[in-house]
């Protein structure tokens, strides 16, 4: 017999590197592939189907137009907020963007000065305030919260003026508390902002805007007079 032990034999070593190698390959197989995107579906405002279906019948009829191109529309809506006392505290112009921007859910300029004046403490390019102008469905939807929530939230409310046309058939109206808009939490807010709304039309007259706004459903105070009927 001989004295040799008998040799171990050698177990393959384990491949520790795959698994890892694998599990990259499948991260960098998830970032090129193509992501698979949902059919986008297109909301249509209320008061958009509203002026088609409603609107532009009864104004043909009240008006006689020819044409129905002829009709006036609402072209889009503008609103501005002044904030005077951003000349000592220049937060407040941040506060009022970050609540104009939760009101209309669109984002929002920042308005400047463009000429210094001594007497307000006021210096050229000075953040003063804040805009934003709404189109198309943004549009439609804020002027339908405006007027089913809003404006009925105003103190001791009798209506709009209908005096408020600039005779080329816009319509401007001044809020002086923007806490009427439900998307405004009181406790939340740095300061009460006041802001003017002006609804910008393709109406020719005044007569005409202020039919348009209506039939839309802006709750005007009543008129005294009958709007004359126009001549055929």
């Amino acid at each position: 017999m001989s004295d040799e032990k008998p040799k171990k034999q050698q177990q393959p070593k384990k491949d520790t590197a795959r698994p890892a190698k694998d599990a990259k390959d499948k991260a960098v197989a998830a970032v090129k592939a193509p992501k698979v995107k949902g059919p986008k579906v297109h909301v249509v405002a209320r008061l958009s189907t509203m002026y088609k279906n409603e609107v532009v019948p009864a104004l043909m009829k009240r008006f006689s137009y020819s044409n129905v191109m002829q009709v006036p529309r609402l072209e889009k809506i503008a609103i501005n907020i002044g904030v005077g006392a951003a000349t000592q505290d220049p937060k407040l112009v941040d506060a009022a963007a970050k609540d104009l921007e939760s009101i209309v859910g669109q984002k929002v300029v920042i308005t400047r000065a463009k000429k210094s004046i001594s007497n307000f403490k006021l210096r050229e390019k000075m953040p003063i305030g804040c805009r934003v102008t709404l189109r198309r469905t943004i549009m439609y939807e804020f002027m339908d919260r405006f007027i089913s929530v809003s404006v009925p939230r105003l103190r001791d409310f009798r209506g709009l003026p209908d005096t408020a046309f600039d005779g080329r058939g816009n319509y401007t109206i001044g809020v002086k508390e923007h806490t009427i808009f439900p998307e405004i939490d009181v406790d939340k807010i740095v300061r009460i902002f006041g802001m003017d709304i002006t609804f910008v039309t393709t109406a020719r007259t005044d007569e005409e805007a202020y039919e348009l706004l209506k039939a839309f459903g802006m709750p005007f105070v009543k008129r005294q007079e009958v709007l004359a009927t126009p001549k055929a």
